[in-house]
């Protein structure tokens, strides 16, 4: 989980989404939607990363004491 929440992390970064000059308030509007949607996906690799994080942390704790 941490590697795939670090995966997608990386390559939603790698692929935001950029306006550029001139745009049409339609291309302005699907472009705010894009960056929407980058971000909530961002939210939700981050979210995966901290549930694998959580997962390693209780896979630790719950070993044998000797």
């Amino acid at each position: 989980m941490l590697a795939v929440g670090i995966t997608v992390t990386v390559y939603l970064n790698a692929t935001i989404p950029l306006g550029h000059a001139g745009m049409t308030e339609e291309e302005a509007l699907d472009l705010r939607m894009q960056q929407r949607q980058n971000q909530d996906m961002n939210t939700l690799a981050g979210i995966l990363i901290g549930v694998g994080f959580l997962l390693v942390l209780i896979s630790f704790g719950a070993r044998p004491r000797r």
